[in-house]
């Protein structure tokens, strides 16, 4: 383990070998273990595991009962809320063995995944992407859209600040800090 300047619990677990950014906080019954690398100024909530392939950028909040599986990947700025999953393996089966068939999954800079929401192997969350409550992610999703639903749907697109944006022909305003949105072609990008 190398320790810089973090907190943890002292009923939580952080295996030898595992990498801490300054100024983390790992609280309660969370479990980290030694391949994984933890950016700085983190907040792992209680009953957190991290798995041995796992990246996680910095400033990102994991919220309460959360598990980042081995080839899950977290650019800064992510939040990921209570009890939302990650799944690693596409078509699990208990009697085969199926560790060699991870499939990679990225969140990216500033997304935000809601409370229970299901977030199925191998894709794709674009840049300050929102998931919905309870949805489940099983496609890529664009940079800025907003997610919700059984499967997801887009329904969309979210200011970086995290409100929907309101949209007239193909510019969009966010009404909470006025950042201006272009949208066409199916995306949506800062002015």
């Amino acid at each position: 383990m190398t320790k810089i300047n973090f907190q943890v619990h002292p009923s939580s677990i952080i295996d030898e070998g595992a990498t801490i950014g300054n100024e983390t906080k790992i609280w309660h019954f969370s479990h980290v273990c030694g391949g994984a690398v933890i950016g700085e100024k983190c907040s792992l909530g209680q009953n957190v595991f991290i798995g041995n392939d796992v990246i996680i950028g910095n400033n990102v909040k994991i919220q309460n009962n959360v598990s980042v599986y081995d080839a899950v990947y977290l650019e800064d700025d992510v939040f990921c809320g209570p009890s939302m999953v990650f799944t690693n393996v596409y078509n699990p089966r208990s009697h085969i063995i199926r560790k060699h068939e991870y499939r990679k999954t990225l969140v990216k800079r500033g997304a935000t995944i809601g409370a229970n929401a299901t977030v199925v192997c191998g894709v794709t969350i674009g840049e300050y992407a929102f998931i919905g409550a309870g949805s489940v992610i099983n496609k890529d999703v664009k940079p800025y859209a907003m997610m919700v639903g059984v499967p997801a749907r887009q329904i969309g697109w979210v200011c970086s600040c995290g409100v929907k944006l309101v949209a007239t022909a193909e510019v969009a305003c966010c009404e909470s800090c006025g950042k201006m949105y272009r949208i066409e072609n199916g995306s949506c990008n800062p002015l």
